[in-house]
């Protein structure tokens, strides 16, 4: 009769141990360090803005030879920036669209009737100075350079093999970068 007491007590102890092992966090990886580096790119082209530039190293300069030597050496960093590179023909073509309207909005972020939100997207700030066609031109303006965004962020994503779900964290980190290139 013990022996049978066992058993029932062991099974259950087996099905609990399994239970907990079943039991399984799924992680989903984002890439933070590649969206960064992919929305500086793009905000940069977009706006018009140099990156971090390189020194070239002047010709009088005694080191430029040693330099030159150990970049010939060493290996080329393409696999670097092709991890780093997202770009598509929708990526492009959205691009183009949004230097198109940044042209037009320039001057309504000089005079802060334009925000960069800390969430992707672009809003009215103070337009009391404006007209109503003024304000509704704006507001239309506003609303497709906020659907491209959209579009972009998504497309981004998508190039990275980021997960649908994740798009409003790609939108944050390119918040960062648009609310620079207005400072």
């Amino acid at each position: 009769m013990i022996r049978d007491l066992k058993r029932p007590g062991l099974a259950v102890f087996l099905c609990s141990v399994l239970f907990l092992f079943a039991c399984v966090t799924i992680n989903i990886y984002f890439p933070a360090e590649k969206v960064e580096s992919v929305a500086g790119d793009i905000v940069n082209e977009v706006r018009g803005q140099k990156g971090g530039g390189t020194d070239v190293p002047s010709k009088n300069d005694k080191s430029s030879l040693f330099r030159r030597t150990m970049l010939a050496l060493s290996p080329a960093p393409a696999f670097a920036q092709d991890a780093t590179t997202v770009s598509n023909a929708t990526i492009r073509a959205l691009k183009d669209q949004l230097k198109s309207n940044y042209a037009q909005m320039k001057p309504y972020y000089a005079k802060k009737m334009l925000v960069e939100g800390g969430n992707g997207y672009v809003s009215l700030g103070n337009t009391g100075s404006l007209g109503l066609k003024e304000k509704r031109d704006l507001n239309g303006l506003v609303d497709a350079e906020n659907r491209i965004r959209r579009q972009l962020y998504q497309e981004v994503a998508k190039a990275l093999k980021i997960d649908s779900s994740q798009v409003g964290r790609v939108a944050e980190i390119f918040a960062k970068e648009w609310q620079k290139s207005v400072r």
